[in-house]
């Protein structure tokens, strides 16, 4: 059972889909500091030095702080600010991922096949006595 659970790990899919998953998490973080650190402050400065983050409006009569973190203390918050972000690092991350399966396939289709190897005499001994032997059949 060992060597079998050894033969999955770390033989073809299973390994290349954990690498996979490690680097889309850490290209994740990244999209995530762009967004948070670099675009929506821009953003936001734009739209007269608003803070995305905080767009939100609670749920019950009982919350009434001016932050979003303050305001889920007190209750139940609908922070569309907050998925308003997420939305934009997904629609980023959706972006560059399409854009590498279309150089990938781009890349797939510039790729010629290799030739087919010539036969070998076998081969072509075997084929000229076939075709001898259809030819007397024939006849």
């Amino acid at each position: 059972m060992l060597e079998e659970f050894k033969n999955f790990a770390f033989k073809g899919n299973a390994f290349d889909l954990a690498v996979g998953v490690i680097i889309g998490t850490a290209f994740g973080k990244i999209v995530a500091s762009i967004v948070d650190d670099l675009i929506m402050p821009v953003i936001g400065a734009i739209f007269g030095g608003l803070d995305f983050n905080n767009y939100f409006f609670g749920l019950s009569s009982d919350v009434t702080a001016p932050t979003l973190e303050a305001a889920k203390a007190q209750g139940a918050t609908f922070a569309y600010g907050s998925f308003i972000t997420v939305l934009i690092q997904f629609l980023i991350i959706a972006f560059i991922l399409f854009q590498l399966v279309k150089i990938s396939n781009r890349l797939k289709k510039a790729e010629k096949p290799a030739p087919p190897p010539p036969a070998s005499t076998t081969e072509v001994l075997l084929k000229e006595i076939r075709d001898a032997l259809v030819t007397a059949k024939k006849k």
